[in-house]
């Protein structure tokens, strides 16, 4: 048997990725296979266990792959380009929808995460990892709306602290409610308005 090169394993790696997404989509994580999953990437199922221990591993792999995409929005949120640190909230606000809006593959993953899988099992030690990000995002709002409080541009009488974990409830809220809803109904329409709305109303 000749030996496959990086290239080529990458991208057999790939495959079984993208075949994942659209078996846990299609199935849910807990009645998919990685025998089914080996059949839509058109590999053997050894080929998947020589490159995924096990299907949380493969589902990790998927998750870490959209992550990325957020990488560029959650530097954003703490760096000093934007004068006012609300501005900075709205834009990573606006940015993360956005992106649900415009790359199909991650609002895929998003899917599967929020409404296609049970944390439970060998799956119940990926739920941290998945809620991790949310733990960092009001790491990072406690600091911006902070920094806010500091400049004079946070509305007087409002606590920072309690402003971030406010709008961290109306991000999932909001992401929740998007997801559940289609391109057609008011939710995902009104997305953008509903955020300017929520920052707007802690301006100074």
């Amino acid at each position: 048997m000749v030996r496959k090169t990086k290239a080529e394993a990458e991208q057999t790696r790939q495959q079984i990725i993208d075949a994942a997404r659209k078996v846990f989509l299609e199935l849910g994580v807990g009645r998919a296979s990685l025998e089914r999953v080996a059949q839509v990437a058109g590999v053997t199922r050894g080929a998947v266990y020589w490159h995924f221990e096990n299907k949380a591993a493969l589902f990790y792999a998927m998750r870490e792959e959209s992550a990325h995409v957020f990488d560029e929005l959650e530097q954003d949120l703490v760096s000093d380009r934007l004068a006012n640190p609300l501005d900075a909230v709205e834009e990573s606000l606006l940015g993360f929808f956005k992106v649900l809006e415009t790359h199909p593959k991650v609002r895929e993953v998003f899917e599967i995460m929020a409404l296609r899988c049970e944390y439970v099992d060998e799956f119940a030690p990926i739920l941290y990892e998945v809620n991790k990000p949310c733990i960092d995002f009001l790491a990072r709002l406690c600091k911006v709306y902070g920094w806010a409080a500091e400049r004079g541009y946070l509305r007087a009488g409002l606590d920072p602290e309690a402003m971030a974990y406010d709008t961290l409830s109306f991000a999932t809220g909001l992401f929740n409610n998007w997801m559940i809803d289609d391109e057609a109904d008011d939710v995902r329409r009104r997305a953008h308005a509903m955020i300017r709305s929520h920052v707007a109303l802690r301006r100074a």
